[in-house]
């Protein structure tokens, strides 16, 4: 009486096929993790291609060219001691934010792809853009205030990509703020062209039609919403490379109608001297004459026919 007539070990029903099953459970898992198939280790693979580092490209004459690799930064507030007037921000740099099951189906990001703001400054393939032409512009020639171009991401794995947006709609905008979406597609149009313009409001039409200074804030514009590129630290959200904030469309502007710092934009060029190095928070250029005196940025030379030389 009360003795167990049956235990775990007893074969009951279909056991050998239940057995069989589980053997071959367990030798389709060592298959897939040795071809590295797991979910985990695309996983893995996935955030190391996109963190891969970068060369950003090495501005000899101080401008920026068609064609050079960049990343686009925005400053935040520099100034900690200004804190009881403006919030502190940190600087965040414009990066894809990809899906993860998405890339995981494919070997490169697909279109469409949404950005953020990272506080990862260093170059890398998720947050370096190549200055496009759209108007016939050669590789090598300088951009200019008030000349529109196109961002495009790397070749490859980053997919060839061009920055574009467009106008609010009902059922289209920023998912946080609700401005106008900024994101990735890889058709070239009139909606993925921007353009440069100088960060002083009352020195703009000055500077319009000049090469555009690379290491120094300006603003980047959308040329047919005439909406500037903004990063927004209010909205944040979680990715698979932490918590990341949201980039818009929209022109903030301050009490005297200049656009506040989260319009601010830095084209940042490489360090010659630094592998993947940038050149951050770099001084202004200042070009001068024989004399050692500053000059005004019309007194500069023409750089049309002129090829950057190191």
């Amino acid at each position: 009486m009360g003795q167990r007539t049956y235990n775990p070990s007893v074969l009951l029903h279909n056991w050998f096929e239940d057995l069989t099953l589980d053997q071959d459970v367990i030798k389709d898992f060592i298959a897939k993790k040795e071809r590295g198939e797991l979910l985990i280790q695309k996983m893995g693979s996935y955030k190391e291609i996109l963190l891969d580092k970068t060369e950003l490209a090495k501005s000899c004459d101080g401008y920026v060219h068609f064609g050079d690799a960049v990343i686009l930064i925005n400053p935040g507030t520099v100034d900690k001691n200004a804190a009881n007037i403006h919030p502190f921000r940190h600087p965040m740099s414009l990066t894809m934010n990809v899906d993860q099951s998405r890339f995981l189906t494919s070997t490169k990001i697909d279109s469409p792809c949404e950005v953020s703001g990272s506080l990862e400054l260093g170059p890398t393939i998720r947050n370096t853009f190549v200055i496009s032409s759209v108007d016939g512009s050669c590789d090598g020639d300088p951009l200019r205030y008030g000349q529109s171009f196109a961002l495009r991401t790397l070749e490859g794995v980053a997919g060839q990509l061009y920055l574009t947006s467009d106008i609010k709609l009902f059922l289209k905008f920023a998912r946080k703020s609700r401005m106008q979406l900024v994101n990735l597609t890889d058709q070239l149009s009139f909606l993925s062209c921007w353009q440069v313009l100088y960060l002083d409001p009352q020195m703009r039409l000055e500077y319009d039609g000049y090469p555009v200074q690379a290491n120094v804030k300006v603003l980047i514009s959308h040329t047919r919403t005439n909406q500037a590129l903004a990063a927004l630290p209010k909205y944040s959200f979680w990715t698979a490379f932490g918590r990341e904030y949201e980039i818009t469309a929209n022109t903030f502007y301050d009490s005297h109608r200049a656009e506040e710092d989260l319009n601010h934009w830095v084209i940042v060029t490489g360090d010659p001297g630094v592998p993947h190095g940038t050149l951050f928070q770099a001084p202004q250029p200042i070009c001068k004459d024989e004399n050692s005196k500053e000059k005004h940025p019309r007194a500069s030379p023409d750089y049309s026919t002129q090829q950057p030389t190191c």
